[in-house]
C-alpha cells in the first residue's frame, strides 16, 4: 500500500495561468478547467492530478498589474484608445524584455518551483516568454511541458502568442495557425482544436427560457435582446440601447453591465422611463443560461462571448462602431462573413436587424458552418483531454466524443 507521501509525489500537477485583461482569457481557462474536471471525475485516471489556476500577471509586480489595469480602463471608458495600447504592446514587447523578466522573475521563479508542474498551460500572450525563462531557470526542463492555449480566433493576434519555447500551441482555427506560421512557430507545433468554451454552454440550460425570464419579470413571449457590455462594462452599448427605441416591433431587453458601475446606474435611470422592458443587471453568473433565453446577442467583438453565443446557437450584433482592435477585428469579420453575426458600424443599424430577427421560437436553427473550426463547439474537452495527456495522465474510459485532434499528434 502506498503512503500518503508515495501518493503526492506521484500526483501530476497542471497549472492554468492568465491574466485578467478583459474577461475572455479567464473565460477560457475556466471552460478547460471544468472539462478536464469532468474528465477526471467521470473517465478513470490512472493516477491522481491536482489543477492549479492563478491570474499570475497582475500578482508578479505592481508594474504588470498595472498594465492590466490600463488595458481594463480603456477597454471600460476610452476603448478608441485601445489602438494605441495595441501599438505599445506590440513595440516595446514588455512580455518579452529583460526588464519586465528582472521585475517578474522573483514571483515566476517561487511560483514555478514551488509547484515544479508536468505542464503548464499559457491562457494569455502575456505569459508565455516568461513562463519558458523561469521553467528553464527552475531546471524543469525535462519535467514541465509548456503549452499555449490561443484564444484569438483570427489571424490578427497579439504577436506574444508566438513563443519558440512553447512545446505545443493548440489553436483555435485554420487562420491562427497561418499567423503563427508566419510568426516562426513551426507547424508540427501547432494543433487546431477549436475555441475553449465551457461546457456549459453546449449543454441544457438550467431552466427554460419562459422561467428564465420571469426570474426577471420579463414577458415570456416577447423577443428578447440581450446587450453585454462584457466584463469591463465598456463599448459602445448605450446608444445601441437608445437606438432600439426606434424599433416598431415588440421587444424587451437584458442589459448586462459589466463591471461599470457607472452604466448601471445610467441604464438604471434610463431604462426606468424607456418604453422598452428592461432588466438591468451587472453581470449573470450564469451566462449559459442567459443566452439560452435571448433571441440575440449584442456584444463587442471579443473572442469567447462570440463562441459560447455560437455554441449556443445564438445569433450575435457586434458593436464596430468604434473600430476594435485588429484580434478582435479579424473575429468580427470571419464571423459576418459566415453568417453568424451582423456588424453594427452606427447605432441605428440595429433596428434592421432587429425588426427582421428569427426567434428561437420559430424552429430549429441552421448547422453551424465547417469553415475555420466554427462547428468545434466541444473544444474544451479535446484540449483537456490533450493536456492530460501530456502530463502522462491516461484515460481508462475516454468518451467516444472526445477528439484527439488532427494535428500535431507525434508530440504525444
Amino acid at each position: 500500500m502506498k503512503s500518503s507521501s508515495d501518493k503526492k509525489s506521484s500526483t501530476k500537477r497542471i497549472c492554468l495561468v492568465f491574466s485578467d485583461t478583459g474577461g475572455g482569457h479567464r473565460s477560457a481557462t475556466e471552460a478547460i478547467h471544468a472539462a478536464m474536471q469532468y474528465l477526471l471525475d467521470n473517465c478513470k485516471p490512472d493516477q491522481p492530478v491536482e489543477i492549479h489556476v492563478e491570474n499570475i500577471v497582475e500578482k508578479s509586480h505592481p508594474i504588470n498589474r498595472r498594465f492590466v489595469e490600463l488595458y481594463n480602463y480603456l477597454l471600460r471608458h476610452q476603448q478608441q484608445a485601445m489602438k494605441y495600447y495595441y501599438w505599445f504592446i506590440e513595440t516595446f514587447k514588455p512580455n518579452d524584455s529583460e526588464f519586465g523578466w528582472q521585475i517578474t522573475r522573483p514571483y515566476l521563479n517561487r511560483y514555478v518551483g514551488q509547484l515544479a508542474p508536468d505542464v503548464v498551460v499559457s491562457v494569455h500572450p502575456m505569459t508565455n516568454q516568461y513562463l519558458a525563462r523561469a521553467i528553464k531557470e527552475c531546471g524543469l526542463k525535462k519535467k514541465s511541458r509548456l503549452i499555449t492555449v490561443v484564444t484569438d480566433p483570427n489571424g490578427d493576434f497579439w504577436s506574444g502568442w508566438a513563443n519558440k519555447d512553447s512545446e505545443l500551441t493548440i489553436v483555435p482555427n485554420d487562420l491562427a495557425k497561418k499567423r503563427l506560421i508566419d510568426l516562426g512557430i513551426e507547424k508540427n507545433r501547432i494543433a487546431i482544436m477549436g475555441m475553449p468554451v465551457h461546457p456549459d454552454f453546449s449543454m441544457p440550460a438550467s431552466c427554460t427560457p419562459s422561467e428564465f425570464r420571469t426570474r426577471l419579470n420579463l414577458d415570456t413571449e416577447l423577443p428578447t435582446i440581450c446587450i453585454n457590455a462584457g466584463w469591463a462594462g465598456g463599448g459602445n452599448m448605450l446608444s445601441i440601447y437608445r437606438a432600439l427605441a426606434n424599433v416598431r416591433r415588440k421587444i424587451q431587453v437584458i442589459f448586462l453591465c459589466g463591471h461599470n458601475k457607472h452604466l448601471y446606474d445610467t441604464i438604471k435611470r434610463e431604462s426606468a422611463r424607456y418604453k422598452i422592458p428592461t432588466a438591468v443587471l451587472p453581470f449573470h453568473d450564469r451566462m449559459s443560461d442567459v443566452m439560452a433565453s435571448c433571441d440575440l446577442m449584442v456584444t463587442k467583438a471579443g473572442g469567447l462571448t462570440s463562441f459560447e453565443s455560437i455554441a449556443r446557437r445564438l445569433p450575435l450584433a457586434i458593436d464596430m462602431i468604434t473600430k476594435p482592435m485588429p484580434q478582435e477585428l479579424g473575429t468580427a469579420r470571419m464571423l459576418v462573413s459566415q453568417g453568424l453575426a451582423y456588424d453594427i458600424e452606427q447605432a441605428d443599424d440595429i433596428v434592421p436587424v432587429v425588426e427582421n430577427l428569427r426567434l428561437r421560437s420559430d424552429g430549429e436553427p441552421a448547422p453551424l458552418p465547417t469553415a475555420h473550426q466554427l462547428d468545434h463547439i466541444n473544444a474544451s474537452f479535446d484540449i483537456a483531454y490533450r493536456l492530460l495527456d501530456l502530463a502522462g495522465v491516461k484515460l481508462q474510459a475516454p468518451p467516444e466524443w472526445v477528439r484527439s485532434g488532427e494535428e500535431a499528434t507525434e508530440l504525444l
